[in-house]
């Protein structure tokens, strides 16, 4: 028998469920985040993928770091009057999920301490598992992690990096504030920690100010920021983008190499020629509509439908919302047993989202790639079952 590696355990998260969910046609599947097809500009993507077959180049190797006319287009998109970025600090990646594993690479040794926000994006603690980290949990509150948690938890413990999605965050759709940003910089100068801000929402907002990314208020090397055009173009690009200071960038790069050599040229070529023929912020600006009509509906629908003992969280953009159901409830149990049976609704349970505790009374819903009718159904129903299910005591352990 082949005797794997050790830091290959057997590892079942649930992710390969949420995608089982998002395909099954028989299912209202708020589980996987995907935006929505409708919204693609398919189009436009053809012609661009055309007027990049017309020249050789786009079929040959172009460079671990990524086509520099395309990284510099990110560099002018990513800047802010706070602080301009060039395509000397960009490495182009396979979406945002390769630069979470090359960071992980690059820093973690087994044992190694990673801060994690509680609950966390499941795709993270995937990418890390492979490393084998030490987790410490640090609770959301409505403006982001709570920083004296943190600060206890800094103090204590020798932590590599700290993981956080900063804007409209996965799961929850929580958002960490200007003050709460300024002060997490002040903490990783303080003890000499880097944080890895995962940030694919960014662009997402539907309501109120942009806040400035921790990249770009970061004026002591310490943020490695990461984008992607997963959720503003099309997931099957897979191209996104790795951020941070040379002194990481070039090690950062090397792990590229060595993992991919590259990222595919005709999709780089296509996705700078998109950009030169199209107003990527135009097509944002008709995402947000679109996001945020079917976000309300989500959020009327829960205020209609859900029992009062079930909280929910109430984003300002971005792909999800997080409901914290009483602390004797299992979702995970309750989607299997009761819900996918009798609803044939999908959600993504909690008790995976938690490294540590592993929290089992929450879960998280995407309103993104479903039309606004099925939205209301599929809402319907699960508060219709967990009306019910909160009214009988059987059900007060699942």
């Amino acid at each position: 028998m082949v005797k794997f590696a050790n830091r290959i355990q057997p590892c079942d998260n649930g992710l390969n469920d949420i995608f089982t969910y998002a395909n099954d046609p028989a299912l209202i599947s708020f589980a996987a985040g995907y935006p929505n097809n409708h919204l693609f500009p398919q189009a436009e993507l053809k012609s661009a993928f055309a007027s990049s077959l017309t020249d050789s180049t786009s079929l040959q190797y172009s460079g671990a770091a990524g086509l520099k006319s395309l990284r510099a287009k990110i560099a002018q998109h990513i800047s802010s009057p706070r602080r301009t970025f060039t395509a000397a600090e960009i490495l182009l990646t396979q979406g945002a999920q390769q630069g979470l594993d090359l960071t992980a690479k690059l820093l973690l040794d087994p044992g190694d301490g990673v801060v994690v926000e509680a609950p966390t994006y499941l795709g993270a603690l995937s990418a890390f598992d492979a490393y084998q980290p030490t987790y410490y949990e640090v609770p959301l509150q409505d403006d982001g992690m709570d920083l004296n948690v943190l600060q206890k938890t800094l103090m204590t413990h020798h932590v590599k990096f700290i993981y956080t999605i900063p804007d409209f965050q996965n799961p929850t759709g929580s958002t960490l504030s200007l003050s709460k940003r300024q002060a997490l910089l002040r903490l990783a100068q303080r003890y000499d920690v880097i944080i890895l801000e995962d940030s694919p929402y960014r662009d997402l907002r539907f309501s109120g100010e942009s806040l400035p990314s921790l990249a770009s208020l970061d004026t002591t090397d310490h943020v490695i920021s990461l984008g992607s055009f997963s959720k503003i173009l099309s997931p099957g690009l897979r191209l996104g983008w790795l951020v941070t200071t040379p002194e990481l960038l070039v090690p950062l790069t090397e792990l590229k190499l060595g993992n991919d050599v590259q990222s595919s040229t005709l999709v780089m070529s296509a996705i700078d020629q998109y950009l030169d023929q199209h107003d990527l912020s135009d097509h944002i600006a008709k995402m947000n509509q679109a996001y945020a009509a079917k976000m309300a509906t989500m959020l009327n629908a829960l205020d209609r439908y859900l029992p009062a003992a079930v909280n929910f969280t109430r984003p300002r953009g971005g792909f999800f919302i997080y409901l914290t159901l009483p602390a004797d409830i299992d979702t995970g149990e309750l989607l299997k047993q009761v819900i996918l049976p009798q609803a044939k609704v999908a959600y993504v349970p909690s008790a995976s989202l938690f490294p540590v505790s592993h929290q089992a009374n929450g879960l998280r819903l995407n309103f993104t790639n479903l039309d606004t009718a099925t939205i209301e159904l599929g809402v319907k129903r699960l508060g219709q079952i967990l009306t019910r299910v909160l009214a009988q005591p059987k059900y007060a352990k699942l």
